[in-house]
């Protein structure tokens, strides 16, 4: 262990207590509670994930969670899997068909994607839900599966507690602007490049 001088240790002391009282302050200062939009976008990986992160927060805090994918199809997936275990406390729907590259028809996808919002304004005006997770709804919006203005005006009328989380690469400006946080995942390095397949426990 490195030797601290009395001089040192008092150095620090005074510069965290300085530290100490600007963030007490700060934090005092925020006395807005309200139901957050949130944005994960960009291109680096991580933008569900963190997703299904906050529903363990919002199941840890008693509330019941939403989710649904408006891409991915009924494959199986870890996270899936996991969160099933909290039994009706997670509504998961899975109602996508594939990605656009996969399905290849555009009616089909719309119609998909139509349903899917469908299910999303059901679960956002379940007054037991405190979460609501549009996987990939920002890939959805990006092909103009849905309309955009009619989605920013349902999240921004949605009832005030509550949080939802939008997914996907290419998040429209408008629903940036319209969103109280928004993260862009950087792309820095990703082993598909070097030729490591998807894996359970990291991709699903």
């Amino acid at each position: 262990m490195t030797d601290i001088s009395d001089e040192d240790a008092a150095r620090h002391r005074a510069k965290m207590e300085k530290r100490k009282a600007v963030q007490d302050a700060e934090v005092a200062g925020k006395t807005v509670e309200k139901g957050l939009l949130i944005v994960h976008t960009g291109a680096g990986k991580g933008k569900s994930t963190a997703a299904f992160g906050l529903a363990l927060r919002t199941l840890g805090h008693g509330w019941r969670v939403g989710v649904v994918q408006f891409i991915k199809g009924a494959w199986q997936s870890g996270e899936r899997d996991a969160l099933a275990s909290f039994g009706d406390r997670v509504d998961w729907h899975a109602m996508g068909e594939g990605f656009t590259w996969e399905t290849q028809d555009l009616a089909r996808d719309i119609a998909a994607a139509r349903r899917a919002w469908e299910k999303a304004r059901e679960l956002m005006a379940d007054p037991t839900i405190g979460l609501v997770i549009l996987d990939e709804l920002n890939i959805a919006l990006r092909y103009d599966y849905l309309p955009l203005e009619e989605v920013i005006g349902a999240l921004a009328a949605r009832r005030s507690g509550l949080h939802v989380v939008v997914t996907g690469r290419n998040a429209k400006s408008a629903l940036v602007e319209a969103a109280d946080l928004v993260t862009e995942m950087s792309l820095v390095k990703h082993h598909f490049k070097a030729g490591v397949k998807a894996q359970p426990g990291i991709e699903f």
